[in-house]
């Protein structure tokens, strides 16, 4: 399952826009370890002058230099498989199959989020198993340094820089805590949201508190949340050329994985 984070973080950055402070630049970036501690003091004025609380900065202070995630970064081969490669290597028939069980198991949950969201279990399904392979699978990097490191590095640092801030406003809010694990570029959950992406799409279905971690009612939610919002519409079909497969698109730049989301969700379905 490793690699997996990569595409949800090019999603983001070719379907969102990100409006940075300019403050929140005054931090220098840097391409290796060498000046992370000076940049994170830096930040962390910043920071603090932007409101980030007492938990939020000593999780930023707990920081460390993530090489694994800068040299995951560096690497996502998953772009250059053809749609059949893709689907084989993820394991495409096992997750039809679990999925339509899981479907079956949780039937008045999803029930509950079709009603509520539109987004119908296929393809919620489909990105649950192919993200964690059904919550199995979270990750295995600290979410905190690993977005700090991104937002450190020059190559896309103002996109960090608001993943970094979304992660301190959880840890102020009690939803991560400075040694909470998820995903290479630290996406959380068992669908893999970026910081930014719980705060602005993160769903309390179960009533304790939103916790994409634990709460697969949140996760999934959450999801049909995020869908929802990049214009999913009740009762319209999602395959290519379909009204919702836009949506799908906002959810994750690469094509094959679309397309994997849309055939995988289909099967589930039917």
């Amino acid at each position: 399952m490793t690699g997996w984070a990569g595409f949800n973080v090019a999603a983001a950055i070719a379907l969102s826009v990100v409006l940075v402070p300019s403050a929140a630049l005054a931090a220098r970036c840097g391409n290796d370890a060498g000046g992370f501690e000076r940049w994170k003091q830096e930040f962390r004025e910043e920071a603090r002058q932007r409101g980030v609380g007492r938990r939020g900065l000593s999780a930023l202070d707990q920081t460390v230099y993530a090489t694994k995630t800068i040299n995951a970064d560096r690497n996502q081969r998953s772009f250059r498989l053809s749609l059949s490669q893709f689907m084989a290597k993820r394991g495409a028939n096992s997750i039809i199959s679990r999925g339509r069980s899981l479907k079956q198991q949780n039937a008045r949950l999803f029930a509950s989020i079709e009603s509520r969201y539109g987004v119908p279990a296929g393809p919620l399904l489909a990105i649950w198993g192919m993200e964690t392979g059904f919550g199995s699978y979270l990750g295995g990097s600290n979410i905190v340094s690993a977005v700090a490191t991104l937002a450190y590095d020059c190559r896309r640092s103002a996109f960090f820089t608001e993943q970094l801030y979304g992660a301190l406003q959880l840890v102020d809010r009690g939803s991560l805590s400075a040694n909470s694990i998820g995903a290479m570029h630290g996406e959380i959950g068992q669908t893999q949201f970026l910081p930014a992406n719980v705060v602005k799409y993160g769903v309390d279905m179960d009533g304790g508190g939103v916790d994409l971690i634990r709460s697969r009612a949140d996760a999934l939610a959450s999801t049909a949340n995020f869908l929802r919002a990049h214009g999913w519409r009740a009762g319209g079909g999602y395959q290519r050329g379909q009204s919702n497969y836009r949506a799908i698109q906002g959810w994750n730049a690469a094509g094959v994985y679309q397309q994997a989301i849309a055939i995988i969700g289909a099967e589930i379905d039917k």
